[in-house]
C-alpha cells in the first residue's frame, strides 16, 4: 500500500495538538497493516463526499481518504473532528 497526504490533510495535521498526532500517525500505522481492521471503523461517506471513505483515529479525530486499486493507492485527504471535516 502506498499512502500519499493531500495539502488538506498536511495543513490540518500541523494545527493538531501533539496528543492528537500521535493517535493520528498510530491510526494510519494500524490502516496501513490492516485497513478494515474492525476498532478504525472504515466506512464509505455519502452525501457530497460520496466516493471517499472515513476511519477513526480516536473518539472525535476522522481521517478522510480515497482509496484506489483495493488499497494499492490511498490518499489522505483531511483529518480532524466529525465537525471540522465533515
Amino acid at each position: 500500500m502506498k499512502i500519499r497526504f493531500h495539502k488538506n490533510f498536511e495543513k490540518h495535521y500541523k494545527k493538531l495538538q501533539k496528543e492528537d498526532k500521535a493517535k493520528v500517525l498510530a491510526a494510519i500505522s494500524k490502516f496501513s497493516e490492516n485497513p478494515l481492521d474492525p476498532t478504525l471503523k472504515n466506512h464509505p461517506l455519502h452525501g457530497s463526499i460520496k466516493g471517499k471513505r472515513s476511519f477513526s483515529a480516536a473518539n472525535d479525530l476522522r481521517i478522510i481518504f480515497e482509496e484506489f486499486d483495493d488499497y494499492v493507492l490511498v490518499i489522505m485527504l483531511d483529518v480532524g473532528s466529525h465537525n471540522q471535516i465533515y
